[in-house]
């Protein structure tokens, strides 16, 4: 009776006619971008946070989660059309959605896509709004041990769920881990790794390494790609809506999409990128009817499957922040961000000091699925036409915006050199192959670690094992050594391989 209540309470907040605009921001953006390949959510999120400032704190995460999962969305239009995705989290679309489209049923694959990504955005709130509060009890009961230990976990996942090489993760996750050092010491108050730099003396900015990696950095690994090699679609989009015998296909595979990626959400470091690959490999490895297409030649189960399964992974991630604080994955990092922008600590806390905006944010979900359902669909020729805006037109605007964003933050021009040197160093983890997401986990995550190990070494006297003596410090800790071992067994570690490469 609880769950109704605060869903009535959470509905009351976002219906109101502010919030609803927000939402509506937030979905038109996120499909925007995700429309447009080389700018993803997170680059996108990154450079908004400036824009936040001025927002109620309720409306800013509305919008900021609108654009996540409306880049989810967003994401697959170009991937279908263009066979080039406009989000990471849509690659695996690329495969039999573009074979799809060049078969004349780009309209199915697109509605597909879209019907699948709204019954699974659904489904990841319902699960959301039902697991946020046992968990949030549990995270009471929780002590700086206990957080530390945690924390730990999160880094040691991400690292293990990261695409990619090992060794390259486990470089991002102590990069952002010796970031997240400079500024001044939590006990003694002594500046350190400042250079005697005074602007360095309050740590390096979130919202600097963010747009600097993800934002400059992506831009500029774009411009290097010849504007020859980018495919422009100029065919008209027939029949949108799906067959018989395409429902027949497509509804086991959202189910199971939808299963696989609620589950993989909530994991540090998975989220809707991990659950798209682990769908795809599932489906793939379901028996094909008689007479169905087979994979990799338009087959809509391939279509379905990943874009359910990376929208429920897409909401399913705010499961761990929302009641730990502990965010799972790049975009629920920088929600972190928001939250400290607006003095809101994240963690069980916000369920109980501020439910408002807890269940407010949950409920706008269900309303901008709705709302992406609308805008994704009968628009699909508004998105087309953005795929024909030329680069050279839309970059300069971009770096422009986040210099103006940046600045504003502190009225600092130090910021925006910072912002241009972390965004060749974007591009640097680009052309090097390394994921930058850890990065900003390790940078976020870092501070939090130092204080709450430091605060449990305090209560404990200087006793380490106070992190192994707590039962469920131990038994978090004990879980990271676990995780570790597994990933580096040779099978595991060749399957893992495998599971981020595709034909």
């Amino acid at each position: 009776m609880d769950l109704f209540q605060n869903l009535a309470l959470g509905f009351s907040v976002a219906v109101t006619p502010i919030n609803l605009v927000y939402a509506f921001v937030g979905c038109v953006l996120g499909t925007l971008i995700g429309v447009l390949p080389g700018i993803g959510p997170v680059a996108t999120i990154a450079m908004l946070l400036p824009a936040t400032y001025a927002l109620p704190p309720v409306s800013a995460l509305i919008m900021l989660a609108g654009i996540y999962y409306g880049a989810q969305y967003g994401g697959s239009t170009t991937a279908i059309l263009v066979n080039l995705p406009g989000e990471s989290s849509s690659v695996v679309t690329t495969i039999d959605g573009y074979q799809m489209a060049r078969k004349g049923r780009a309209g199915p694959a697109l509605a597909a896509a879209g019907l699948g990504s709204f019954f699974a955005g659904c489904v990841g709130t319902l699960i959301l709004a039902a697991f946020a509060p046992p968990l949030t009890e549990l995270a009471f009961k929780f002590g700086p041990a206990e957080y530390f230990s945690l924390m730990v976990l999160g880094l040691i996942g991400a690292v293990v769920l990261a695409s990619g090489s090992l060794l390259k993760a486990i470089a991002m996750i102590v990069l952002g881990l010796l970031l997240g050092l400079v500024g001044t010491d939590v006990n003694s108050g002594v500046a350190r790794f400042s250079f005697d730099i005074p602007e360095l003396t309050d740590g390096i900015g979130f919202v600097v390494v963010a747009m600097g990696v993800f934002g400059y950095g992506e831009i500029i690994s774009n411009l290097s790609v010849d504007p020859d090699d980018r495919e422009i679609f100029t065919a008209k989009v027939q029949g949108l809506f799906p067959t018989k015998e395409d429902f027949k296909l497509m509804l086991p595979a959202v189910m199971r999409g939808t299963a696989l990626g609620s589950v993989l959400g909530v994991l540090p470091g998975g989220g809707a990128l991990l659950a798209a690959f682990a769908a795809y490999t599932l489906e793939k490895k379901t028996k094909l009817r008689p007479g169905e297409v087979p994979f990799g030649q338009g087959n809509i189960r391939g279509v379905a499957s990943p874009e359910s399964a990376n929208n429920a992974g897409a909401q399913t991630s705010f499961i761990p922040l929302l009641t730990l604080g502990i965010p799972p994955n790049a975009v629920m990092a920088l929600m972190v961000g928001a939250m400290t922008i607006h003095n809101i600590q994240p963690g069980p806390q916000v369920m109980t000091s501020n439910p408002e905006l807890f269940w407010g944010l949950i409920a706008s979900m269900w309303i901008g699925n709705f709302m992406l359902v609308i805008l994704n669909l009968p628009m699909i020729g508004v998105w087309i036409k953005l795929l024909s805006v030329p680069y050279r037109y839309l970059f300069p605007a971009i770096v422009l915006f986040c210099a103006i964003g940046v600045y504003s933050t502190n009225n600092n021009t130090f910021d925006v050199w910072m912002v241009a040197l972390f965004g060749l160093i974007g591009y640097l983890f680009v052309k090097l192959g390394c994921e930058p997401a850890p990065l900003l986990l390790g940078f976020i995550l870092g501070p939090m670690m130092e204080e709450n190990l430091r605060r449990a070494l305090l209560l404990s006297r200087g006793d380490w094992s106070v992190l192994v003596t707590r039962p469920l410090s131990g038994g978090l800790l004990a879980a990271a050594l676990l995780l570790l071992v597994i990933v580096l067994l040779p099978a595991v570690k060749s399957k893992r391989e495998e599971a981020f490469v595709e034909d």
